[in-house]
């Protein structure tokens, strides 16, 4: 289960900062900033999800990630690569190297990354 555009910003903000109470998260969000019944709304979802945990002192909750930024990353990225490039890394390279204007210096640190991900897997 995924979280929402409006969940995921929650998630950036308790990424950040760690632990929160509802009022610290509220702060992270621009003008105009939603209503707090919102975002006690949205980390009511969350909790449920299990991507948000928290520990109550007195009457407040103080939340917290229970899921890593870059374990979400990387479950969403598998999600994105399954339903949209045939479960196939070759497929997404090949059509963002085709449908974006990279520049050389990128194509080339992209080569580097891939170089030195080669090297290390025969190094196995």
């Amino acid at each position: 289960m995924h979280l929402t555009k409006a969940e995921e910003q929650i998630m950036k903000y308790l990424w950040k900062l760690e632990k929160a109470y509802l009022k610290n998260i509220l702060n992270q969000f621009p003008e105009p900033k939603p209503a707090t019944t919102t975002i006690a709304t949205l980390l009511k979802r969350m909790i449920d999800k299990q991507y948000v945990g928290f520990n109550q002192h007195g009457s407040n909750r103080e939340y917290f990630p229970l899921i890593s930024k870059e374990k979400y990353t990387k479950g969403f990225m598998s999600g994105i690569i399954k339903n949209y490039f045939s479960d196939s890394y070759k497929n997404m390279f090949s059509f963002f190297s085709k449908n974006e204007n990279l520049s050389t210096k990128e194509i080339e640190e992209i080569i580097s990354i891939l170089q030195e991900q080669l090297e290390s897997q025969k190094k196995k």
